[in-house]
């Protein structure tokens, strides 16, 4: 099994990196090279860097540049890395591609945290993609959502069933 990671950005890759006149948050490189880095996985993987951006952010261009990465992809497992602000209308255009596997995931603090979910929901997206066979998804908080069957509650950032 090979799994394609394609990281477009928000907290999940957000660092701090400059050392002087910095004041906000970057996106740089894939979270996701560093958590398999530590893990070591048992399966083939290829990462992606396709956008940097908050997902705030992300135009319709940009979706449809995701889009178009996925139907490329010879790839049928496909695990992307998403600011949460957004990651359910991105799900919603991918959400008729068929013959592929495809679940979004991301952090509610960034990755460098030491208190960062970043690990755990991708560790839950991976093991998601493992028993799926096709449809797009959402993995968060220990849970994975079909991408229509899911909302967010405004009050506590968390992802549930609609």
């Amino acid at each position: 099994m090979k799994i394609l990671f394609i990281q477009t950005g928000g907290t999940i890759d957000k660092d701090y990196p400059r050392l002087t006149k910095g004041y906000a948050f970057e996106i740089t490189a894939p979270a996701v090279k560093r958590i398999l880095e530590d893990i070591s996985p048992f399966f083939d993987f290829e990462i992606l860097p396709l956008l940097q951006k908050d997902s705030l952010d992300l135009t319709d261009e940009d979706r449809n540049k995701i889009r178009g990465a996925c139907l490329s992809t010879d790839a049928d497992k496909i695990v992307i890395t998403h600011g949460t602000d957004t990651m359910i209308e991105t799900a919603q255009l991918l959400g008729d591609i068929k013959g592929k596997a495809i679940i979004l995931t991301g952090a509610m603090r960034p990755e460098r945290f030491f208190n960062s979910d970043a690990d755990f929901n991708l560790g839950i997206a991976i093991g998601a993609i493992n028993m799926v066979k096709e449809g797009v998804f959402i993995a968060f908080n220990g849970r994975v959502y079909p991408y229509d069957k899911v909302k967010r509650d405004l009050k506590t950032g968390q992802f549930v069933n609609s």
